[in-house]
Parts: C-alpha cells; sequence; structure tokens
C-alpha cells in the first residue's frame, strides 16, 4: 500500500510539472512573460527537465526574470544532467564560450555533453563539434568530418559547407575536388554565401 501511494504521488508530482510547463509555454506564446517564468520555476523546482531549460532560457534572454547567464547555466546543468538533449547543448556552449581558461576537467564535461546532445540528433551540436575537432590545438579531423556530415544530413547548411572543405582541402577523408563541388553545390543551392564564393573561385 505504502508503494502504491508513493507511485501515485509520484504520477501527481510529474503530471503537475507538465501542466505548469504547458501553461509557461502558452503563456509565453501571449507574451506574459513574468508568468511563464513562475510556471517553468515551479515545474523545474519538481525536477522536471523540460521546465528547467525552460527556465534556462528565461534567464539567459531575460524574459520574466532579469538576465543571468550564471543562473541560465545553473539550469542548463540540472536539464543537462537529466538527459535534455538541447541543454546539453547549451551548457556545453557556456562552459567553452563563457568561462575561458585550460581546466581539462570543465573541457572534458562540456565535450561529453556536446557529444550526448550530438548523438541524440541536436544538429547545432553536431556543427558546433564538427567545428571543434577541425580547429583544435591538436585537430581531429576524422572525428570533426563525422559530426559536419551527420550536421549536414539534417539540413545544415553551413556544416555542408564544410564538408566541402574537407573535400577540396583532404582534411578527414582523401582529396576529392568532384566531391567538394556537390557539396558546395547543396550548401549554395539554399543560400550559403561561403559556398556561393567557393564555386565562384
Amino acid at each position: 500500500l505504502e508503494e502504491a501511494a508513493f507511485q501515485l504521488q509520484q504520477i501527481f508530482r510529474i503530471d503537475i510539472s507538465i501542466a505548469l510547463n504547458i501553461l509557461g509555454i502558452e503563456s509565453m506564446r501571449e507574451g506574459h512573460h513574468r508568468i511563464a517564468y513562475a510556471c517553468f520555476k515551479l515545474a523545474a523546482d519538481r525536477g522536471y527537465s523540460k521546465a528547467q531549460f525552460n527556465v534556462g532560457l528565461c534567464y539567459e534572454h531575460g524574459r520574466g526574470t532579469e538576465k543571468d547567464l550564471e543562473k541560465a547555466a545553473f539550469y542548463y546543468y540540472r536539464a543537462a544532467s537529466n538527459c535534455h538533449p538541447m541543454a546539453q547543448y547549451r551548457y556545453a556552449k557556456y562552459l567553452l564560450c563563457h568561462r575561458p581558461g585550460n581546466e581539462w576537467d570543465r573541457h572534458q564535461k562540456a565535450v561529453t555533453f556536446l557529444e550526448q546532445a550530438a548523438m541524440a540528433g541536436i544538429t547545432e551540436a553536431q556543427a558546433y563539434l564538427g567545428v571543434f575537432y577541425m580547429r583544435g590545438l591538436q585537430p581531429k579531423e576524422k572525428r570533426g568530418l563525422k559530426y559536419l556530415l551527420l550536421a549536414a544530413k539534417n539540413g545544415d547548411a553551413q556544416s555542408r559547407y564544410h564538408v566541402g572543405v574537407c573535400y577540396e582541402k583532404g582534411l578527414g577523408v582523401q582529396q576529392n575536388l568532384a566531391e567538394a563541388m556537390r557539396h558546395y553545390r547543396q550548401s549554395a543551392a539554399v543560400g550559403n554565401r561561403n559556398a556561393q564564393e567557393r564555386l565562384r573561385a
């Protein structure tokens, strides 16, 4: 009986969190940012990862509350730890962009979260990792190309352009100008200026 009561309590807690998060989304759409933030915060404090991510967005963009990147990162981290892919991406970016320095643990944590987000299908994380691995102090070109190809397949024109560069210069793959041109054309067709310039050159 105690176990059944506990399970009911958990279901009720989750349902309330989902309802609060939906109410927050609707309030945000209607321009009621403070109400939205309050709803997200209540659900986030109950451990609901989607609401934790939304609280992070509120703090990052200053919607319904003051703009505060540290607090945004805190909520992104909570959601990321609960396997929220977009939060994993945003928290990793925060670690790499807003916490400069050479702390190995922080760097490794960021890369781990980026890889988890990329494998979950977050195109932004795939593109970011692709460039990250290509431009590092010790470039890992094959790994970088793998992520650029994933992002390109998900429709990211800039990643498609970078794949073209890889084929043109032989980065992580055997040099192949015809394949480079194919990728440049696909990227240029959806308006990528870098690819259009490369084709003209």
